[in-house]
């Protein structure tokens, strides 16, 4: 799934945890939106209001060379990491 897809799933999921929903499209006017299993549709306007609130691709990548950069000082002064520093130097 690319970057639009994985942000606006994790748009739909901060509006309803509970959603079952399957997105088709690289930007959210032109995209196909499948609602499954009797999941009530969340209008576009309110998943593009979620969708702003949500870091950016830029963003994620810095926070996640930030993690791997904490993680890496902590190990080399023997510090116990967080679970998502480590997961972040793991995964």
């Amino acid at each position: 799934m690319d970057f639009f897809g994985k942000k606006c799933m994790a748009a739909i999921l901060k509006i309803n945890s509970n959603a079952r929903v399957m997105v088709h499209g690289d930007n959210l006017n032109d995209c196909v939106i499948t609602w499954l299993e009797g999941t009530t549709p969340i209008p576009k306007a309110d998943i593009e209001a979620k969708m702003a609130e949500l870091p950016t691709e830029e963003e994620e990548r810095i926070a996640r060379e930030n993690l791997k950069a904490s993680a890496k000082a902590k190990l080399i002064a023997g510090q116990p990491l967080t679970e998502e520093e480590a997961d972040a130097i793991v995964l």
